[in-house]
């Protein structure tokens, strides 16, 4: 970017000066920000209080590339959190819908350091010769005057500086100084390879994976964010202090990894985002056989630095060829696509193979066929409860185990009291696993129970805020407790975050169907399929059917009940989609249906305010009775 005349701003209490490239706030903490990032705050302070257009701001800031919206969005995201933004405030860059951002703040602007005076304010006299243009001529008397007044003022600033300074110095050298405050949070970054050409990836979220399982043995003394939210922070030349504040974390563990034979080398270092100062920083070179060890070694480090205190956890598994699979099974769930799901069942099948002790391995398991029985496969589903009652008998005390034994007991089993209880000892071994209040909250709300789901998805937010499905489904849990326009703000927030996102738009649909907003339901609807290839629910057809487009509603559902001749179509959306066209007989026997078959769909039936016109039919209340949702 070309820098004009003008070099330093400053807004509230902060200051950007363009020629250092660098943004500090209150008495000069400078804060750290990638290239990109500054370009964006440097482009919005230029034109504060004009609205700047998206592909404007994509031009000016990538001038020799093209990128996706996404990565704007990141960038405007990472400054509302360097400014203190809570989400949905927007103090100081305001989104114009369909058109960009506009810079709240009040700007002022400064010709550049020398034009400074020692408290920060622009010399008067400076300014003045700017504004007219009279640069070229000569200082009059008067100018004289006060350039020896601001000398005169700069220098007894200077000394009192020092003075204070040395007062200081002395008052430091106390035999008790006040110990900085323990860092409560922390993220730690997927390890980057030291040669790109062998990169390991598998081996690089690995170690980041095992280093969070065993910080977070810190019980709530340390918040660590889970793998959800770091997986896409791999990129080789990523600034740690810049991800660090993005993740809403006090401190970053980041680090390289590589292998070369039998031997594997890591480095790694701990930064104070707030700064980007570094704690600590470590050095290994051993044999691959020896991971476990460098592991350890890091963890005690960093848990040194932080000033907390781990609960003693062992190993999950002392072999490591077992760990080298379940790395690579853990890499492929991490992707998140039933693909990558079916990719990583032979890995933990393997990783169990070699070590039949290995409880983590088995809880893989069970999370890999739990989430291919939601498409309707038995088989998958019986698998998925043998893994996890076998994961329990290895290791009762495995977090992890007693939230997949939850989850089965939620969606296939359909026993709410003990789903809820496997859920509460999961929080119990490890109270600051995001994952595991979500997935509460998903409980608590399908049962009816609103503000409990609601307080626990809150929780969940906190410890990982960048948790797009979580994110999302607080607008489905608020759209369940009759607050659509609610849900559809929090979505919006999603989209606005990552905009090819599909979860955000599969909700937004069913809220607009709930606010007679038809059209935009469709679009909604349309926008979901676009981005996954898939409607988890038909919203597109039901809103058709509500808004007089019943040829089409009946052309889509007539496609799904020749489909389910031949396989697994959710008896649930083909239910909806009759209640829709107001054919209740069908509707109930497709319910009904669906509760013989087992449809995990089903757990949605009494939260789910399409069927709010059959709550008074008998074989509807019947099946909620069944269902024990009474």
């Amino acid at each position: 970017m070309n820098e004009p005349q003008l070099q330093i701003y400053e807004f509230t209490n902060f200051r950007v000066d363009a020629g250092k490239r660098m943004l500090t706030k209150g008495d000069g903490d400078q804060i750290p920000l990638t290239p990109k990032v500054f370009d964006t705050l440097l482009y919005l302070v230029r034109h504060g209080g004009k609205v700047v257009g998206k592909d404007e701001l994509m031009r000016a800031i990538w001038t020799d590339s093209i990128v996706e919206e996404n990565n704007l969005n990141q960038n405007i995201s990472i400054l509302r959190r360097v400014f203190g933004e809570k989400p949905g405030e927007q103090r100081f860059i305001v989104t114009v819908a369909g058109h960009g951002y506009r810079f709240v703040p009040e700007v002022r602007e400064i010709l550049s350091a020398d034009a400074v005076g020692p408290n920060g304010a622009e010399l008067a006299d400076t300014a003045d010769q700017h504004k007219s243009g009279n640069q070229g001529e000569k200082p009059s008397l008067s100018n004289k005057v006060r350039d020896k007044n601001a000398f005169w003022l700069f220098t007894v600033g200077v000394l009192t500086i020092l003075a204070l300074g040395t007062i200081g110095f002395f008052l430091s050298r106390s035999d008790d100084p006040l110990p900085d405050s323990p860092i409560k949070t922390i993220a730690i970054l997927p390890f980057k390879p030291l040669v790109t050409e062998n990169r390991n990836e598998a081996l690089e979220l690995g170690m980041a994976d095992a280093l969070i399982a065993k910080l977070s043995g810190g019980g709530e003394e340390v918040v660590v964010r889970p793998l959800s939210a770091i997986r896409r922070f791999n990129s080789i030349d990523q600034d740690s202090a810049t991800v660090g504040r993005e993740l809403g974390v006090e401190s970053v563990l980041d680090g390289t990894i590589q292998t070369w034979g039998d031997r594997i080398r890591v480095s790694a270092k701990l930064i104070r985002t707030s700064d980007g100062k570094q704690l600590w920083a470590g050095q290994f070179d051993e044999k691959s056989a020896d991971v476990f060890s460098i592991q350890d070694s890091i963890s005690e480090k960093v848990v040194t630095a932080l000033k907390i205190r781990l609960r003693g956890k062992k190993h999950p598994t002392e072999n490591i060829e077992a760990y080298q699979l379940y790395m690579k099974g853990r890499y492929h769930v991490a992707k998140g696509t039933p693909p990558d799901f079916m990719a990583s069942i032979p890995f933990f099948e393997q990783a169990i193979d070699v070590d039949p002790g290995y409880a983590l391995a088995y809880t893989g398991l069970a999370n890999a066929y739990g989430v291919l029985g939601l498409s309707g496969d038995k088989n998958s589903v019986s698998k998925a409860r043998a893994a996890v009652k076998k994961a329990l008998e290895v290791d009762d005390t495995l977090g992890e185990a007693h939230m997949a034994d939850c989850m089965g007991l939620f969606w296939y089993d359909w026993d709410w009291k003990a789903a809820e209880r496997a859920c509460l000892r999961a929080i119990e071994l490890d109270p600051n696993n995001s994952d595991f209040h979500g997935n509460y909250a998903g409980v608590l709300s399908n049962t009816g129970r609103h503000a409990e789901a609601l307080a626990e998805i809150k929780r969940a937010r906190e410890l990982n805020p960048l948790n797009l499905a979580q994110n999302t489904l607080e607008g489905q849990y608020l759209l369940h407790a009759g607050r659509a326009d609610e849900a559809l703000e929090k979505l919006r927030e999603t989209t606005e975050f990552e905009p090819n996102f599909w979860m955000p738009y599969m909700i937004a649909a069913s809220a607009y169907i709930e606010k007679g907003m038809f059209a935009e339901a469709i679009a909604a609807s349309t926008k979901e399929y676009e981005l996954s290839g898939f409607n988890v629910i038909p919203s597109g057809a039901y809103a058709m059917a509500k808004s007089g487009k019943r040829n089409e509603a009946r052309a889509e559902l007539n496609g799904m009940l020749k489909l389910s001749a031949t396989k697994f179509v959710s008896p649930y959306n083909i239910a909806l989609l009759f209640n829709a066209l107001d054919d209740r007989e069908n509707a109930i026997q497709w319910l009904e249906k669906g509760y013989d078959e087992r449809d995990p769909k089903m757990v949605f039936i009494e939260v789910e305010p399409k069927w709010n016109n059959l709550r008074k039919e008998p074989r509807f209340a019947e099946l909620i009775t069944r269902m024990n949702l009474q």
